[in-house]
């Protein structure tokens, strides 16, 4: 019996040396020394690369069992503050699968810089990640010369010198530096690091200042310190520019402007708009101001400086020209004449107290001297206006007009379209309208005359070459199939007749086609669906679709057995119209759903209640076919066979359903093949025999398999002759998807 036990042990545990099993222990990488010949002898302690050099190792060991034959070992970089969340890959080896101590070697990525980094070993396969290393400081040093610095605004670091004026404070920048901003720096005032860490720094007080990137760890290997700046304490001086006698000059004037501090000594720069219009120059501390060269208007400062004085510049002063005025053409570039009629020009000026000269073709026209000028067809020609100051210094100052041409034309031209979207056959109604009149010279140039004359001139619409009575309006509307054909349209202004380009116009009519279908679902082949229309289609061409494929069918209705989409199209005028569509779908018996199943079992002596979705009514039947409700639910109480007749859209599906009893015996441990008919065969309980998807399986006593089937039908042992001995123990398993149901052992006595 203890050797049974024992089988029964095995059986029921032999995987669990699989389950309780150790895994591979990864440890952290460690910082080694370097491996490449000749190797050294020290790990590092910070990372610090550049282009010259870049090349790093770490100490990696595991513990066995071992990996997979197809695992790799990756070495991982956290970002600066030690965070995995999106680590970089540094280096990867499949070849140690069998080696417990080996080494990577890696170089840093060239955006490396932080004092925080870590690195962590992950394998493939098994899935694991060793525990992360101690933080090691990281750089990539991409700039390892000197950096410069310089007062803010300045071209450059100049001569190396800044001054602070009365307490208030001046930048210093790093410039010349690419991406200057995404590094941290240190700044330096007489030596002594202060705490600002960004590409400038604000100074309040003298001293000698500097800066270098900060590579943290890594700075002394860097060697970017930058230039010195001397930055001194100076007092303001208040410069500023006296009041000039006026801020508006005419052309030939000049204006002194004079520096509220002279005799001093100071060094003298005059601007213009901010940039120098005189070199620095000791003592001149006057500008003139000349209204006779071009471009004398703009903002006027002084910059001074010298021994005890900061360097500073005046308040702007703003020097303009009181000549500057602007004159506006109100006619369009080119304006036509039709003969008989006129048309007038127009100028308006932004000055007052202005003369007005008109000239055509380059001379003065006699007597023109209003804003306003009537030109008539007969003087056409190319026209401006000149605009004169009058009184003062400023009286000889003009300003020209833009030019306006005016054209008598040779001919009109005149073209018709759809007003919005139109096509043959698609629309019911459609309006054509005017959408340009065009004037032509005689060198056929063409001038767009619509907004002009369109109001002034007189139209007439022909359908088919014949005039459309009453249709004398810039458009017409058309909403008839009998106006269906070629439109052109005649227009008349004066002495001009033109005839527009010709449109076709097709339309549909606008009818209403209807389908229907006996009901949306499509049962089969054997009940077909009927689709009909109302309209009568004696003697009209029609076609019937399904999914837009020709059915050719000639009936006036149809009966289909095929789910998709129906249309019928007739023929009217040459023009197809679609009816609405019908879409039929195919009967899905699963839409039929049945709670707790088809298969139900019940105490005897109680009821259970299956629950019936997806139909749209339901009938249930016993085995007698009569019926017993018409309800989506019936309370079960007698076992049986039961019928479900359930209607979609008019389809019928049946759903056949077993109740029966519960058994009231557990699975049996012994049995007697004495051939008597009692207890002769192992009979298992309803929850497990008979079942497709449960597998029983029977082992002898050496653990050796003797019965395995799936669907058990109370069957085993087939005979009595398979039983060497009076008293066998056999084993089984009842299993279902994978999971143990039961397990024990029968007896067999003979």
């Amino acid at each position: 019996m203890d050797k049974k036990l024992r089988l029964v042990t095995a059986l029921l545990c032999g995987c669990l040396w699989i389950q309780s099993g150790s895994a591979q222990v990864l440890n952290a990488p460690v910082a080694a020394p370097n491996q490449t010949p000749p190797a050294g002898s020290t790990p590092w302690s910070a990372a610090c690369a550049s282009a010259s050099f870049n090349d790093y190792w770490v100490n990696f060991t595991w513990s066995p069992p071992l990996v997979n034959a197809d695992n790799e070992f990756i070495l991982e970089l956290s970002d600066a503050d030690g965070n995995f969340s999106s680590p970089v890959e540094l280096a990867r080896d499949g070849s140690k699968n069998t080696t417990f101590d080996f080494y990577f070697q890696f170089a840093l990525p060239t955006d490396t810089r932080g004092e925080g980094y870590r690195l962590r070993v992950r394998s493939t396969s098994p899935a694991q990640t060793s525990p992360t290393s101690p933080a090691y400081p990281m750089y990539y040093l991409d700039v390892n010369s000197g950096i410069t610095i310089r007062p803010q605004g300045q071209a450059d670091f100049g001569n190396g010198t800044a001054q602070v004026c009365d307490g208030n404070s001046i930048t210093l920048e790093v410039y010349n530096l690419a991406n200057a901003d995404t590094y941290q720096y240190n700044w330096y005032r007489s030596g002594t690091l202060l705490a600002d860490k960004g590409p400038s720094i604000s100074v309040t007080q003298g001293g000698m200042y500097n800066a270098e990137i900060d590579y943290g760890a890594c700075s002394g290997s860097g060697n970017t310190l930058s230039n010195l700046i001397d930055v001194t304490s100076g007092t303001s001086l208040g410069i500023a520019i006296n009041p000039p006698a006026k801020t508006e000059l005419c052309a030939g004037e000049t204006l002194l402007l004079e520096a509220n501090i002279s005799g001093q000594g100071l060094t003298y720069t005059w601007l213009k708009d901010g940039s120098p219009i005189t070199a620095p120059t000791v003592d001149n501390s006057t500008y003139t101001v000349d209204a006779g060269v071009a471009g004398f208007e703009g903002d006027y400062q002084v910059e001074v400086f010298g021994p005890g004085a900061c360097v500073e510049q005046s308040a702007a002063v703003s020097i303009g020209n009181a000549g500057n005025f602007t004159v506006s053409r109100d006619n369009p570039a080119s304006v036509v004449v039709l003969p008989g009629q006129n048309t007038t020009l127009q100028v308006t000026s932004s000055a007052s107290g202005v003369t007005y000269q008109w000239y055509k073709d380059g001379s003065p026209v006699t007597g023109a001297t209003a804003n306003t000028l009537v030109v008539t067809d007969t003087q056409t020609g190319s026209y401006f206006a000149r605009v004169s100051l009058t009184g003062g210094a400023c009286a000889s100052t003009s300003v020209d007009s833009e030019a306006v041409t005016v054209v008598a034309p040779a001919s009109l031209e005149m073209d018709i379209a759809y007003s919005g979207s139109y096509a043959d056959c698609a629309n019911t109604s459609v309006v054509l309208e005017v959408t340009e009149i065009r004037a032509l010279d005689g060198g056929g140039n063409a001038t767009v005359v619509t907004a002009d004359i369109l109001a002034g001139m007189s139209f007439q619409w022909s359908h088919d070459g014949t005039p459309v009575s009453g249709a004398t309006a810039s458009s017409i509307s058309l909403a008839d199939i009998a106006e269906n054909g070629s439109y052109t349209l005649e227009g008349s202004i004066s002495s001009y007749n033109t005839t527009s380009n010709s449109l076709s116009v097709n339309l549909r009519v606008d009818e209403n086609l209807a389908i229907s279908s006996s009901q949306n679902t499509v049962c089969g082949p054997a009940e077909p669906v009927s689709i009909t229309t109302t309209t009568d289609l004696t003697g009209v061409t029609f076609d019937w679709f399904r999914d837009g494929v020709n059915l050719n069918l000639g009936t006036a209705s149809i009966d289909v057995g095929t789910p998709g989409t129906y249309q019928l199209v007739i023929q009217r005028n040459g023009c197809p119209v679609p009816s609405n569509e019908v879409t039929l779908t195919g009967l899905d018996e699963n839409l039929i759903t049945l709670d707790p199943g088809t298969d139900v079992r019940i105490p005897e002596g109680t009821t259970r209640t299956v629950n019936a979705s997806g139909g749209d009514t339901y009938r249930w039947l016993d085995s007698n076919n009569i019926e017993l409700s018409t309800a989506s639910s019936y309370a079960f109480s007698e076992a049986g066979q039961y019928l479900l007749i359930a209607t979609i859209g008019g389809c019928e599906v049946a759903r056949p359903i077993t109740i029966s009893y519960l058994d009231t015996f557990r699975v049996p441990n012994v049995i007697s093949v004495n051939g008597d008919g009692i207890n002769d065969q192992w009979i298992l309980p309803n929850t497990y025999s008979g079942k497709s998807d449960v597998i029983v399986t029977i082992y002898n006593d050496k653990g050796e398999e003797v019965f395995n089937e799936s669907n058990y039908q109370n069957n085993w042992p087939a005979s009595a002759t398979s039983f060497a001995s009076q008293n066998m123990v056999f084993y089984y398993k009842i299993r279902s998807a994978g999971k143990v149901l039961k397990q024990g052992t029968i007896t067999v006595i003979r």
